[in-house]
């Protein structure tokens, strides 16, 4: 049986990845739209500063937020002038780095999918008097819609599994930072092992779960043989 507080951790963790999944897809979205079309000569730069956080230690993404964050940071400062106080150490700073850290597993998938479409469903939409904008979910998401399957479980496991980016700006806290991840670093820390399997397996069962929806759900995954 998992105890209260790994209850607690476990719960904060799914509503965590929920939080940043629905914002990951808000925000993502567009973005992915943009790279997959564009012609920008941005396109290169912003596509390698979205797909940072897989090269990227998640301490150093956490240090560097926790710094832009903070107090005397600049995002800091407007938090404060506003009257919000500062980010760090507060759950809505967890969703900020964990947007950041799950950005990539968002993107990339989406905007694969766009790209997968082509320019002629996009242009057959245009001739029949689509404006861009129902071209976009009348079209374009449809067709994209496997892509954003895998985005969306992608980023919901990611986010349950980070560790260095919610330590580094969320803490240690009870209710507030400590997710299922570092419950398991505590239980380790404390040498209660039974405690750490249990909650470990919790996690590893989610996660093969989490992967096998995603490879069932492929478009020709499920073959006669």
């Amino acid at each position: 049986m998992l105890s209260d507080t790994d209850l607690q951790a476990l719960w904060l963790t799914l509503r965590l990845a929920a939080t940043t999944t629905l914002i990951l897809f808000i925000v993502g979205t567009p973005l992915a739209w943009w790279l997959a079309r564009t012609r920008s000569i941005w396109q290169q730069p912003i596509a390698a500063i979205v797909s940072l956080p897989l090269v990227l230690p998640p301490s150093v993404i956490g240090f560097y937020l926790l710094i832009t964050l903070g107090p005397n940071g600049p995002i800091g400062h407007l938090t404060q002038s506003i009257g919000l106080g500062t980010l760090p150490f507060t759950f809505w700073g967890l969703v900020v780095g964990s947007v950041f850290y799950s950005l990539p597993f968002m993107v990339q998938p989406i905007q694969t999918a766009f790209e997968s479409i082509g320019d002629r469903p996009v242009e057959v939409a245009a001739t029949l008097g689509a404006s861009p904008l129902d071209t976009f979910f009348s079209v374009a998401v449809p067709l994209a819609l496997p892509g954003f399957v895998t985005a969306g479980i992608l980023s919901f496991a990611h986010t349950v599994g980070e560790f260095g980016v919610v330590l580094m700006l969320g803490g240690n806290i009870p209710g507030i930072s400590r997710v299922a991840s570092v419950q398991i670093y505590d239980h380790v820390e404390a040498m209660e092992y039974a405690e750490a399997h249990r909650l470990a397996a919790v996690m590893l069962i989610f996660s093969f779960a989490a992967l096998l929806a995603m490879h069932l759900w492929r478009p020709g995954a499920r073959k006669e043989v």
